[in-house]
C-alpha cells in the first residue's frame, strides 16, 4: 500500500491518475470542448497541468470528433472558476497543498476557440478533403495542439503540384505559425493573383519587406508579370533596412527576369541601378482624365474639372502645353498681324472657352508644377507604354523607379494612373481579341501601387481606373497589388474586392475595421490582430489560404536570396566554372 503521508505525494499521485491519456495521432493535449456554437465559436476547458502561459492566440488547434478533424484558432484566452465566490473572498493559494487542491476543480484556464475548417479522410489512406465549417464537435471533444502535420495537410507543401482538375497549382512559402519552428505556411499564388491582394500595415512594420518576398514568390514560379510603380526605389535595386545597411533588390536577385525603368535616369544610376529605360511622357498625350486623379491632393474644384474638359475639346492635344505656356497664354487674342482684339491673354482664352478667368488662373496655378516635371517633355523620346508592353509580354518584369519624383506624390499618382489607363485599355482589347483562346490571351498582370487610398479614396475610386481594375477582378487578366498603411481610407466597395488581405500590425481602429470588412468571424480576429507583435508577423485571410493564418513572416535576408537563385562570391565562381565545365563536356561529345 502506498504511504501518502507526504501531501505532495499524495497530490502527485492524483495528478498521474487524472491526466489524460495521449493520442498518438494528435499534438500535446490542451483540454475539452465544454461549450459553444457554430456562430460565437468553442469554449474549451483546460487540463489541470496545461499553462494558461504556454498558450497564444493565433494558435492552431485540432478537435477530433466522430471520425472529423476541427482545425482551429486560439482567439481568446481566459481565467475562470466553479464558483464565483472566489472572485470575491479568493481562497488561500499560498498553501502548495491547498493549491493543488483548487487547481483545475475549483479553478482552471479556458480558452476560445474559432473553428476555421473541417478536414474529413479520404477514401485513400493520407487523402483528406478540406470542407467549411457547418457544425461543431461535440461535448468533451478532446483538444490538442496542432502538429506540424496537421498543418501541412491544411496549407499543402511548397512548390508546384496539380489539383483535382490536372491544373498547376504554385504555393510559395510566406512564413510560419506562431510557436511552431520547422512549420511552413504557403500561400496559393496562382488565388493571389486572380484577384486584387494588399499588404496593410502602420509605418515601420516591415510592409515592403512583406511585398518584397510576395513578389518575389510570383516571380520565382512565373504565375504573373508584374508592374511595380516603386514610389521610394525599393523593389528594383538595393534597399535600405534597419537591421542591416541593404537588402537585395528583385533585379539582383532575379537579372534574367526583372527590367527596371526609371523617371529619374541620373537617380537610378547614382543609386547603381543601370535602368533599362527613361520613361518620358509627352504633353501631347496627356488627357483630363490623366490629372483628374490629383484632384484631392491640388485641390482642384469640380468647376476646374469641367474647364480642362473645355481645354482639351478647343485646343486639342496639346492643350495641357499650351495652357501653361507663358508666351502662348500672353500672345492669346492678338491676330495674325498682331492687332489686339476685343480682349488679350487670359481674358481672351476664358471669353473665347465660356469659363470664368479665374477659373482658368486657378487652375494654371495648380498645373504649374508640370513645367518642373523633367519626365513630362514636348516630344517622348519613344513611347513608354509600347515599350514596358513589350517587356511585359516577353515575361519581363518591370520594375518602374521614380528617382527624386518619388517625393512627390501628385508625380507618383499621375504617372501610375497615366500608365495604368493605357496599359489596362490595350489588355482589354487584347482580351476581348482573344475570344477565349487561352493561348492568346495576354499575360496575367499584377500592377503594384504604394499609397494606394490616393488612388482609392470614396467618391473618386468608382471614376479611377484602379477602382475599375479592382472591381472586374481578373476580367482582363489585369489585378492590383495594394500596398498601403491606411485601409480606411480605401473605397469599402473596393476594399470588398480585395481578394487576399495580408495584414501587419494597426493602431488605428478605423483601419483594424476596414482590414475585417466583409469578413465572418472578424470580432474573433480582431482580437488576434491586435496582439501582434509590431515587425515580421502578419495575419494573412482571403482567396490564397484555406483559412485565416497568423505567421511569423519568413526573413528577407542571404538564405532567402540563395533560394531564389542568388548567388556572389565564391558560389558566383563556383557556378561560372561548373556551367564552363558542362559546356566544355557537350562541345567534346558533338567532337566526337
Amino acid at each position: 500500500m502506498d504511504d501518502f503521508s507526504n501531501p505532495d505525494q499524495f497530490f502527485e499521485s492524483i495528478r498521474a491518475d487524472a491526466a489524460p491519456s495521449p493520442l498518438d495521432d494528435m499534438g500535446a493535449r490542451l483540454g475539452q470542448v465544454i461549450s459553444g456554437s457554430l456562430s460565437a465559436g468553442l469554449e474549451v476547458r483546460l487540463d489541470r497541468d496545461q499553462a494558461l502561459e504556454d498558450l497564444a492566440v493565433g494558435r492552431y488547434v485540432v478537435i477530433r470528433s466522430r471520425g472529423r478533424i476541427f482545425f482551429g484558432m486560439v482567439t481568446d484566452i481566459a481565467l475562470d472558476n466553479a464558483n464565483p465566490a472566489f472572485e470575491k473572498t479568493p481562497p488561500d493559494v499560498g498553501n502548495a497543498f491547498l493549491r493543488d487542491i483548487y487547481l483545475g476543480t475549483s479553478i482552471f484556464g479556458r480558452v476560445h476557440i474559432s473553428p476555421m475548417l473541417v478536414l474529413d479522410e479520404g477514401e485513400n489512406p493520407g487523402e483528406w478533403t478540406i470542407r467549411p465549417v457547418k457544425t461543431v464537435p461535440g461535448h468533451y471533444a478532446p483538444v490538442a495542439t496542432a502538429s506540424a502535420e496537421d498543418v501541412g495537410k491544411v496549407f499543402g507543401e511548397e512548390g508546384e503540384r496539380r489539383d483535382g482538375d490536372d491544373k498547376m497549382v504554385h504555393f510559395f512559402h510566406i512564413g510560419r505559425p506562431l510557436d511552431m519552428e520547422n512549420v511552413k505556411i504557403t500561400l496559393n499564388l496562382d488565388r493571389l493573383v486572380e484577384r486584387s491582394s494588399a499588404v496593410f500595415g502602420k509605418s515601420g512594420t516591415g510592409k515592403t519587406f512583406l511585398s518584397r518576398l510576395l513578389l518575389a514568390g510570383i516571380i520565382q514560379q512565373e504565375v504573373a508579370v508584374n508592374l511595380i510603380f516603386d514610389m521610394h526605389n525599393e523593389y528594383g535595386w538595393e534597399g535600405n533596412a534597419e537591421h542591416t545597411s541593404k537588402v537585395k533588390g528583385l533585379k539582383q536577385l532575379f537579372p534574367g527576369k526583372v527590367s527596371i525603368f526609371t523617371l529619374d535616369d541620373e537617380s537610378s544610376r547614382r543609386r547603381g541601378s543601370n535602368p533599362d529605360f527613361t520613361v518620358t511622357i509627352p504633353y501631347e498625350s496627356i488627357e483630363p482624365e490623366d490629372v483628374e486623379m490629383l484632384a484631392g491632393m491640388l485641390d482642384i474644384k469640380e468647376s476646374m474639372i469641367g474647364a480642362m474638359d473645355v481645354l482639351y475639346r478647343r485646343l486639342g492635344k496639346n492643350w495641357l502645353r499650351d495652357f501653361l505656356n507663358d508666351d502662348w497664354i500672353e500672345s492669346y487674342g492678338f491676330d495674325k498681324e498682331g492687332n489686339e482684339e476685343n480682349a488679350r491673354g487670359l481674358k481672351a482664352l476664358a471669353d473665347d472657352l465660356g469659363q470664368p478667368s479665374s477659373t482658368l488662373a486657378a487652375l494654371r496655378r495648380r498645373f504649374i508644377r508640370f513645367n518642373r516635371y523633367q519626365f513630362v517633355t514636348e516630344k517622348g523620346i519613344e513611347d513608354s507604354v509600347s515599350r514596358i508592353l513589350q517587356y511585359l509580354e516577353h515575361g519581363q518584369h518591370v520594375v518602374l523607379e521614380f528617382g527624386r519624383w518619388g517625393d512627390e506624390l501628385p508625380a507618383y499618382v499621375f504617372v501610375a494612373n497615366y500608365l495604368t489607363r493605357r496599359i489596362r485599355e490595350i489588355y482589354r482589347h487584347r482580351k476581348e481579341q482573344a475570344f477565349g483562346e487561352k493561348n492568346e490571351e495576354p499575360t496575367p498582370l499584377v500592377i503594384t501601387i504604394e499609397e494606394a487610398h490616393k488612388f482609392l479614396e470614396p467618391g473618386i475610386a468608382a471614376e479611377t481606373i484602379f477602382g475599375t481594375i479592382a472591381r472586374e477582378l481578373r476580367k482582363y487578366n489585369v489585378t492590383l497589388f495594394i500596398v498601403d498603411q491606411r485601409p480606411s481610407g480605401i473605397d469599402p466597395e473596393v476594399m470588398s474586392q480585395v481578394g487576399t488581405r495580408v495584414t501587419l500590425a494597426l493602431d488605428s481602429e478605423e483601419d483594424i475595421r476596414a482590414v475585417f470588412m466583409g469578413v465572418a468571424g472578424a470580432q474573433e480576429l480582431r482580437q488576434v490582430l491586435a496582439k501582434l507583435d509590431t515587425k515580421e508577423q502578419a495575419l494573412i485571410l482571403g482567396h490564397a489560404v484555406p483559412m485565416p493564418v497568423v505567421v511569423q513572416t519568413r526573413k528577407y535576408n542571404t538564405d532567402f536570396y540563395a533560394l531564389m537563385g542568388y548567388a556572389e562570391g565564391e558560389t558566383l565562381q563556383h557556378r561560372a566554372q561548373k556551367s564552363i565545365s558542362d559546356l566544355s563536356g557537350k562541345r567534346k561529345q558533338r567532337l566526337t
